[in-house]
């Protein structure tokens, strides 16, 4: 985990960018994954391809289909990942998915494939607390983290519970619905991080329905972390192969409000 707590830095938020893994192809990941290194990010977010990625809107399930109809399996998205490590030793990786790929070998072999491959953390969508021992537990003996979510109906009581055994980082999901297709009010994220920067040590990420730079910068003045992921699947998706230096560009001017906005 050492990886990830210094990528938030002390005097500003970080920049954690999402793509699915092997969109368009698996053999065009490489130039996309070092085009977000060249525009600034902190921390990448590899999506494992799925098929019933059900927290994600149009555009990222549009991005799992384009992944998996180019054949894109659970072994390219370690492959891919063990190649970016060796170009990239010092840049976190988090690989963000749901439980059938994760468990469906057991949690110590997908623990061990983390290690491995250079894997930081963990986000898995679909297992809640009550069932963390059937992949956490797995994570945690090898020091990959288990990253957890909040959202907007994470309530005094329950927080507790998903704080309890986190680490790396806590991800706030903005908004009460599915990704890319709204953001929540800012005062609104002002006073969810507050909430949740008074219960836990751990860095505070806010994603889901940012955009521009003037978003990203807003939420980077209160937030430990900023998460963008369908905007950069979109570009992707528009420019296929040659996406690389579009991608590259939309990262920095991401990077640079962020930079800018303390």
């Amino acid at each position: 985990m050492t990886r990830l707590a210094k990528a938030f830095p002390s005097d500003r938020a970080a920049l954690v960018t999402f793509v699915t893994v092997g969109d368009p192809t698996p053999a065009d990941m490489p130039a996309i994954l070092d085009a977000l290194v060249e525009g600034g990010a902190d921390i990448i977010e590899l999506g494992m391809p799925f098929t019933d990625p059900m927290a994600d809107g149009p555009s990222i399930q549009a991005a799992n289909i384009r992944s998996l109809a180019a054949g894109t399996k659970t072994a390219d998205v370690f492959s891919i990942a063990t190649a970016f490590r060796k170009r990239h030793p010092t840049v976190p990786l988090v690989l963000m998915g749901y439980a059938n790929p994760m468990t469906i070998r057991g949690a110590d072999w997908f623990a061990d494939a983390c290690v491995d491959a250079g894997i930081d953390g963990v986000i898995c969508v679909d297992i809640p607390v009550e069932e963390d021992d059937s992949l956490g537990d797995g994570l945690r003996a090898k020091d990959v983290a288990v990253v957890r979510l909040a959202t907007p109906t994470t309530d005094a009581a329950r927080l507790p519970a998903i704080l309890n055994n986190a680490s790396g980082f806590l991800y706030y999901v903005s908004v009460a619905g599915i990704t890319g297709l709204q953001q929540a009010a800012q005062v609104s994220i002002e006073e969810a991080v507050s909430r949740l920067k008074a219960g836990t040590d751990l860095p505070v990420a806010v994603g889901f329905g940012i955009r521009t730079p003037d978003q990203a910068a807003n939420i980077a003045r209160v937030a430990d972390g900023v998460v963008v992921g369908s905007a950069i699947v979109e570009i992707i998706a528009e420019h296929s192969g040659s996406a690389a230096p579009y991608v590259r560009d939309y990262v920095k001017s991401l990077s640079d409000a962020i930079r800018n906005a303390r």
